[in-house]
């Protein structure tokens, strides 16, 4: 009861005029940069961190919301029409989304996707919603031992899930963490990896960074190696309404997609990505009409779509009640709470209730917006993707400038976010992934608060993080997590050798 009544005020917060705009402007947004292809939630939101600094950080943070699950409802038209992902969550869609729409079932597909992203999205809150006090329960028995184990099981499990192997993850994670180190000891007062440079006191600030990573260096990127190629959109043919028969394979799949994409999203286990692909496994498998698989199957537009979305919500479950991060759009989220002075956790819904309940109840509200903009709208934004790339980037590289000058009208700030840009344009060109960097950033000062608080209260002995329950059970799942991926390689790699060996010459 004491849930259904902080989600009635979490309403009088999101119906408010003020909030209620800035949730449609989220979603509307969120729903646009879904469809560009490359441009992201991440990107965009990084980008409105400078020009949002004075709002209220409730309004503001509804945007930011709205901007990260709109994101993954649009995905979906660029990755059927144009077989183009506008998300890496979208990568599946695109396998069976595309297909329906050569063979003149557009429609079909963009429906299941849109109506599946608003069933998963719908439950995924309602689950956020009931969820998180319990969450919240649990997270009040941790101590900074707990913490500092739950924040190394986020660094290790992002980090070996992002980007093509283990190792690169990991060389993006300390390179945030040493990033985060630079700036005076928050104990010592001591300055840290400044190199004499007084700007560098303060450390570096995660909006330029953020803003330099995702935007000047996809901008860099995209110019210098996506700007060659032509695209194909796929015209949109027949009804865009889905038949009995397709509503009839749809709805499982969209159950069994949330029940994926939800629990994945909690976990620090890198986003949407591995429900989605394990949703279409799923789908595959079970699915009467096996045969049209690879053909554009619908259950494969429809069980990935809803996985993705209810990630999307699963997502917020540890940024809220922790304080955890567990993608990249998740991190720079992170930031906006600390650009208005906040720190997510288990106390935020103690100081801050009307916060974090109107933030849940404007996602029941952009849903259903969401449903209401995507499919009568489709054709306004299949538009979108006719934008020329160098208009677009070129925008947002401007944009990106402006706002990280207007921080501290500082011409540093501006060198910085260029060095940055360069430093993610490298990246990208080398398969690195750029999440790490800014979860070891973000991260990186708050679990050294931690692991500092963890030795006071053990007079400097270690033995305090193996100890405590809840922090050993932690560190042991970080431990399989870094060893069980690599030994079941070592396995298939002595298997394959074995019967390489046995084969006939």
């Amino acid at each position: 009861m004491d849930t259904l009544n902080a989600l009635f005020s979490g309403f009088a917060v999101a119906l408010s005029l003020q909030n209620l705009f800035l949730g449609f402007v989220g979603v509307t947004l969120g729903t646009a940069v879904g469809v560009l292809p490359g441009v992201g939630p991440a990107l965009t939101v990084a980008l409105l961190l400078p020009a949002t600094a004075g709002f209220d950080p409730t309004g503001a943070l509804i945007m930011f919301a709205g901007i990260y699950y709109g994101a993954m409802f649009g995905g979906s038209t660029t990755s059927i029409l144009l077989n183009t992902p506008g998300e890496s969550a979208t990568i599946v869609t695109a396998m069976e989304g595309n297909m329906m729409a050569k063979r003149g079932r557009a429609g079909a597909a963009l429906a299941t996707s849109a109506i599946g992203s608003f069933v998963a999205g719908t439950i995924g809150t309602v689950l956020l919603t009931f969820v998180s006090p319990f969450a919240v329960d649990v997270a009040l028995k941790f101590g900074p031992a707990e913490y500092f184990s739950v924040m190394v099981l986020a660094f290790v499990t992002v980090s070996a899930v992002l980007g093509a192997s283990p190792a690169r993850g990991l060389a993006a994670l300390f390179l945030g963490l040493a990033i985060g180190l630079i700036g005076l000891d928050s104990q010592t007062g001591q300055a840290r990896f400044t190199l004499g440079v007084p700007e560098l006191l303060d450390g570096l600030d995660i909006v330029v960074v953020a803003v330099g990573l995702f935007a000047v260096g996809e901008t860099l990127y995209v110019a210098t190696y996506l700007n060659r190629g032509v695209d194909t959109i796929e015209q949109m043919k027949g009804s865009i309404w889905m038949s009995k028969e397709d509503w009839k394979r749809s709805w499982k799949p969209w159950l069994r997609g949330t029940a994926f994409g939800f629990p994945f999203g909690c976990i620090p286990a890198g986003g949407a990505e591995i429900p989605t692909f394990l949703s279409y496994a799923t789908e595959k498998k079970l699915s009467k009409h096996a045969d049209e698989f690879g053909k554009g199957a619908i259950e494969g537009v429809a069980g990935p779509e809803a996985a993705n979305n209810a990630s999307a919500s699963g997502t917020l479950m540890p940024l809220l009640t922790l304080g955890l991060p567990t993608t990249a759009t998740a991190a720079i989220i992170l930031a906006a709470f600390q650009q208005y002075g906040l720190q997510p956790g288990p106390l935020l819904f103690d100081t801050q209730p009307e916060l974090i309940w109107g933030l849940i109840a404007s996602m029941y509200i952009g849903n259903v917006i969401l449903l209401a903009l995507n499919l009568p709208l489709v054709g306004v934004w299949v538009k979108l993707l006719a934008i020329p790339r160098p208009l677009l980037y070129a925008g947002i590289l401007i944009f990106a400038t402006m706002g990280a000058y207007g921080i501290r009208n500082s011409w540093f700030d501006l060198a910085l976010l260029y060095g940055i840009g360069l430093l993610g344009f490298v990246m990208r060109r080398y398969d690195i992934p750029v999440a790490p960097v800014l979860v070891g950033l973000i991260l990186g000062p708050l679990s050294e608060q931690q692991f500092r608080r963890a030795l006071a209260i053990s007079q400097g002995d270690l033995s305090i993080f193996v100890t405590q329950p809840i922090s050993a059970t932690v560190l042991a799942i970080t431990a399989l997590v870094v060893i069980v991926p690599q030994a079941w390689r070592l396995v298939r790699r002595m298997q394959a050798n074995a019967i390489g060996h046995h084969s006939p010459i």
